[in-house]
């Protein structure tokens, strides 16, 4: 089963509020987004938003430009439907982030907690960088949320909803990110799924040179 397929199956089999990155508020996101200095008129996207309240929030917050981004038409409908009227202040794209294409140098802050640690190949990951410096500005920022080497607890220590993924440490994802990119601070969080289940999360937050 290719990714777009698994992601499809989870969507139409369980409710949001079940899945194990579902938060009610997306409280260390907001931070690191507002400590971006971004004003409220920055393009923002949201990489993987799927059904993420993040866009609920950057919405009430004043955000005028947000846009979400997702494999999986399933999990865009289901935020647009639960944002009503609101969904239509938001730049919706269906697509796969390692193959889409995306404006150039368009968005001052991206954000990813839900993608990056998912691509297991080199090749996947160089394309996803790839994408990253096309369409981010200069001295725009990249935040990333990947899994700690502690790793994810739910399915194992390197598995998270029936795949495998890549753990990184700030300096390793600093590393993938590549020179272009200075890393400006890192948090960890450790997160409870709604089955009551820990994961370890690392959010790493880089200025686009």
């Amino acid at each position: 089963m290719d990714a777009k397929a698994h992601w499809e199956r989870i969507y139409h089999t369980f409710d949001p509020a079940q899945l194990s990155w579902y938060e009610e508020y997306p409280r260390l996101s907001l931070e690191l987004i507002h400590s971006t200095g971004a004003s409220k008129e920055a393009q923002i996207i949201d990489v993987g938003g799927g059904t993420s309240r993040l866009v609920d929030e950057l919405l009430t917050e004043g955000y005028q430009h947000v846009t979400v981004l997702d494999i999986v038409e399933r999990a865009l409908e289901l935020t647009r439907q639960r944002l009503r009227a609101r969904a239509a202040e938001v730049t919706w794209i269906e697509g796969d982030i390692t193959t889409v294409e995306l404006p150039r140098h368009c968005y001052d802050v991206w954000h990813d907690r839900a993608v990056f640690h998912f691509l297991l190949q080199p090749e996947e990951r160089r394309r996803y960088v790839e994408t990253i410096r096309h369409a981010v500005r200069r001295d725009g920022h990249v935040i990333v949320a990947t899994f700690t080497p502690e790793g994810p607890t739910q399915c194992g220590p390197t598995r998270c909803s029936g795949l495998n993924v890549v753990r990184y440490s700030p300096a390793s994802l600093a590393d993938e990110l590549g020179a272009d990119f200075e890393l400006v601070k890192s948090a960890n969080e450790l997160d409870r799924t709604p089955l009551g289940v820990e994961q370890a999360l690392l959010y790493c937050s880089f200025r686009k040179r």
